[in-house]
């Protein structure tokens, strides 16, 4: 179950994740937040920390629009009776957190590192010596808490280290701006990664997005 702070926690992941994505401010709802994206496939999107089934109902029947998402901090089993047809389930993802502290990791033989911060987003990419993409991942600073966002590693360059590489640079990146939390919301893969890291799971996320069947449109 979602510990005490849960709806705290994902106000500090919403407040990183606009900054990170260049989304709206959210907007409070009685239920959670609203946040514009503006995006194709992900025109907007509904958080809800600690959802209810009369709200996920009432938001998931208003909805007409493809690309709306909904963020509910709960078990996908929990919430999938909620929502009705045209909804689709995204895999399984962990809010979780960890303390920052300093540290600068080790580049492997082989591969080299950079990074640059612009808007308040601190960016990390590892590359081959030809310059080959292998890794990369962002960090957005909100005062003292730092959200870790799309962090990713090329298939052919998995488990030599890279992804512990981009994580410990951003989070070091974070410390030394002043953030003293990591918050992050990652993927079953990803949450092996980050709990050998140091990190906590505080939650489960269902993801669910709005893509109805050209013939129910």
């Amino acid at each position: 179950m979602p510990d005490t702070g849960i709806s705290e926690l994902v106000r500090n992941w919403i407040d990183g994740w606009v900054v990170s994505r260049g989304g709206s401010d959210p907007i409070e709802e009685p239920w959670g937040w609203t946040i514009v994206v503006g995006q194709a496939q992900h025109v907007a999107r509904h958080v809800l920390p600690r959802p209810v089934e009369s709200d996920v109902r009432k938001i998931a029947a208003a909805t007409s629009a493809p690309g709306t998402w909904l963020k509910l901090f709960v078990e996908d089993e929990a919430v999938l009776p909620w929502v009705g047809p045209g909804w689709r389930l995204d895999a399984p993802a962990f809010l979780m957190t960890c303390h920052l502290s300093p540290g600068r990791p080790e580049v492997p033989a082989g591969y080299t590192l950079t990074s640059w911060s612009r808007g308040g987003v601190t960016r990390a990419l590892v590359r081959t010596l030809d310059g080959h993409f292998c890794a990369r991942g962002q960090i957005a600073h909100t005062g003292a808490h730092a959200v870790v966002d799309q962090v990713e590693t090329a298939a052919e360059h998995r488990r030599k280290g890279l992804g512990a590489l981009v994580l410990r640079t951003l989070q070091n990146t974070a410390y030394q701006a002043g953030a003293t939390t990591g918050v992050l919301v990652g993927s079953r893969e990803g949450q092996a990664l980050y709990t050998s890291l140091g990190w906590t799971t505080r939650s489960p996320m269902a993801s669910l997005w709005y893509e109805p069947s050209p013939t129910a449109q």
